[in-house]
């Protein structure tokens, strides 16, 4: 059951029956969609859902997963220090920009990787939990089976491009409620705005933090052949619902796409027993083919500008029109979706507003945080104590502070 028929929709449908073959190339704008109930499972809406896709930076859901499960047994702790390799340093493209040798606990790595999508955490926290990326993916991988991700291998901690690296829709719905479920504790890390390191401050890429009404969560994530991906979650009257956007032209026609999900499964009670039980989320049939490849739609020579986390370009105007991707922007001055109900169904999500001042994270022990910032082509800086105590996700007074070095696309 879906809520609206399209062309790539019917070429899956298609697929999934052996009518077209899975070596076919995917349409262009190919997308999947998922949308859940945290607490049951319960599947509301389903395209697409159970072909496999590139993950992209959602991997880092998983990441996150094998090590709050290797905490949870007891193997180490959020205060355990991490350090930043060669290896770990040398990611791209966007990163922290800690040298070599740099420590920093498994909390604020955590809180790096779920706000910036930091790669060069990625690496350190599977290098430090895992013993190495191998070792980590093996990890990540026993987890997925576990949990009946029957679609997902995973190569990488942080979504980087790789061949055999996959998942679906379905398997990431299942991660999501694992999420929740296992590590309620822990649920802060999915929805923190933004974080200060030093004088700088980074927000979250999930654009729906901030600017959709109970946005708790919590990933998304970026390649060329993936597109632009999200993992979202909302929290209203104590109902919880995840939505997955797999394969959006840009970060904002994925926010708009993830809110119209949760808005639809918020108000669309009522009707529900007229829509057919569509069972849950892991009771959906995976699809065998190969995943689609979008890099020319997603990075070809047509896009105004290089395509990345950072790109926004189909955000709405106040004209309206038609965006690169097809989707009509409606015009005039934005609302919040709490408060818009349109006919044709198109959201456009409010302005950012500050809800929280940004968290604090640090390099270092947490009982003597390092003071100055550390960046990948400073010199080695002679620490400077403090007498001020810290503790995970509490601020430590900065006595010198610069900009790391990071790039502007988001992997």
């Amino acid at each position: 059951m879906k809520f609206g028929a399209s062309p790539r929709a019917l070429f899956f449908t298609l697929a999934a029956a052996g009518l077209l073959s899975t070596a076919t190339v995917a349409p262009a704008q190919a997308e999947a969609q998922l949308l859940i109930e945290a607490s049951t499972g319960k599947v509301l809406h389903a395209e697409n859902a159970t072909y496999p896709w590139y993950p992209a930076s959602v991997t880092k859901l998983m990441t996150a997963y094998t090590t709050l499960r290797a905490i949870k047994e007891g193997k180490l702790s959020l205060n355990t220090l991490l350090t930043v390799s060669k290896n770990a340093a040398a990611q791209q493209p966007t990163k922290m920009g800690f040298k070599v040798g740099t420590r920093v606990t498994i909390d604020n790595a955590l809180k790096m990787l779920m706000v910036k999508s930091a790669n060069d955490m990625a690496v350190a926290i599977a290098e430090g939990v895992g013993g190495s990326i191998e070792g980590f993916a093996d990890m990540m991988n026993t987890n997925a089976r576990r949990l009946g991700m029957s679609q997902s291998n995973f190569v990488n901690p942080n979504g980087l491009p790789a061949e055999n690296h996959v998942s679906s829709a379905r398997d990431l719905g299942i991660l999501a409620r694992a999420l929740i479920r296992e590590f309620p504790d822990a649920d802060s890390y999915w929805h923190i705005s933004a974080i200060r390191y030093g004088n700088r401050v980074m927000h979250n890429y999930n654009a729906l933090i901030d600017r959709y009404p109970g946005a708790d969560g919590m990933k998304t994530g970026f390649i060329c052949a993936s597109g632009y991906n999200v993992v979202a979650s909302a929290t209203r009257n104590g109902r919880r619902l995840i939505a997955v956007v797999l394969g959006s032209y840009s970060g904002a026609v994925r926010a708009q796409k993830a809110a119209q999900l949760l808005e639809r499964g918020f108000n669309g009670g009522g009707l529900s027993w007229l829509t057919p039980s569509l069972g849950t989320v892991d009771a959906l049939a995976p699809i065998d083919a190969q995943p689609p490849n979008l890099r020319e739609e997603m990075c070809g020579g047509h896009r105004r500008k290089p395509a990345s986390e950072d790109n926004n370009e189909e955000e709405p105007t106040a004209e309206g029109g038609t965006s690169a991707s097809g989707e009509t922007n409606p015009g005039g001055q934005a609302f919040m979706l709490s408060n818009l109900k349109p006919s044709n169904g198109k959201f456009v999500l409010g302005p950012p507003v500050e809800t929280s001042t940004p968290v604090m994270v640090f390099t270092g022990p947490p009982d003597h945080p390092d003071t100055v910032v550390q960046t990948a082509s400073a010199a080695p800086k002679k620490k400077k104590k403090t007498a001020a105590k810290g503790s995970p996700g509490t601020a430590v007074k900065q006595t010198k502070s610069a900009k790391p070095k990071v790039s502007s696309a988001n992997r």
